[in-house]
């Protein structure tokens, strides 16, 4: 039998390992050797690399990409000493970017939504099965109908309505809630417009979900004028939020096949489920660190 004071055990035991390893993040123009210094850096200090990914755009002047996790004992405490090496040789010695992130330090996620459930729902769900790596600190709306369903989950639910004539003051009260206290906000389908003005203060990606229509079908009842039009495929894109409507760089996508047998009704929770499929994909990569930025499109590592 596994006591409750064993599992506290081995919940601190996790929690140490996940201390030893770090993620390191690395991008910049292509060129001979970038590899090899990295490996030789995590080498020299004594890290064991646990998994690698890279990718060229072009071999010739494209732009690189590399995703490495690492084990290193004692990696908190030569963490400066790392970072000093790794700004000497690939930012003075290469040219290139790059972040590194410890394993075990949780992303602090504020998640937005309005009155849709699903996909706000399936992802305080799959985080409370231990399947998203992230800290939920509040979930945020603009309507009250889901309050009782996000605090069985034990998360703070704050309401806070949203004038669409002028949304100063409800943007005022997010940043008094998020500013500081959050890395990731998720648009669970929320409907409403975040302002470039939100976007610059808020000092933090955005990630939001919709459905495939768009821009075909823009407005309400785009499923009801899908089955109109006798649309075969239903899918959805998760994508980083940019000042430009929906045109952010994209992170996942998917899609379900109907038929013209389906109702409108179904045609929706098709499309419900692969949002939900699609959003949870998208957050797991980020808080991951495997989401990297080019131009405006990604690549996934």
């Amino acid at each position: 039998m596994i006591t409750i004071a064993g599992h506290a055990e081995q919940s601190l035991r996790s929690v140490e390992k996940l201390s030893e390893q770090g993620r390191l993040l690395v991008k910049g123009e292509d060129k001979p050797g970038i590899v090899a210094a990295v490996a030789s850096i995590l080498r020299e200090f004594g890290a064991n690399i646990m998994s690698l990914d890279q990718y060229s755009t072009d071999p010739e002047s494209g732009n690189f990409f590399q995703r490495t996790e690492f084990h290193l004992e004692g990696f908190q405490a030569m963490r400066p000493e790392l970072e000093s090496a790794l700004e000497e040789r690939l930012t003075r010695g290469f040219g290139m970017e790059w972040k590194l992130h410890s394993s075990s330090q949780l992303k602090r996620v504020a998640i937005f939504a309005s009155k849709s459930d699903h996909c706000l729902l399936d992802l305080l769900w799959r985080h409370r099965r231990g399947e998203l790596p992230m800290n939920v600190t509040m979930v945020i709306s603009n309507h009250s109908d889901l309050a009782e369903d996000v605090r069985q989950f034990g998360i703070p639910f704050v309401h806070v309505p949203v004038d669409k004539q002028d949304r100063t003051a409800a943007e005022r009260r997010h940043l008094e809630l998020l500013q500081g206290n959050v890395d990731l906000i998720v648009l669970a389908r929320y409907m409403q417009i975040i302002t470039p003005d939100f976007l610059e203060r808020i000092g933090c990606p955005v990630i939001n979900i919709h459905h495939s229509f768009l821009p075909a079908f823009i407005g309400a009842a785009p499923y009801r004028r899908a089955k109109e039009r006798g649309v075969k495929l239903i899918g959805a894109t998760a994508h980083y939020v940019t000042e430009e409507l929906d045109e952010g760089p994209i992170i996942e996508q998917d899609v379900v096949r109907v038929s013209h047998v389906e109702s409108p009704e179904e045609l929706a929770r098709s499309g419900a489920d692969v949002e939900r499929q699609v959003l949870s994909r998208a957050v797991a990569w980020h808080c991951s660190d495997r989401v990297m930025s080019n131009g405006n499109s990604t690549v996934v590592l």
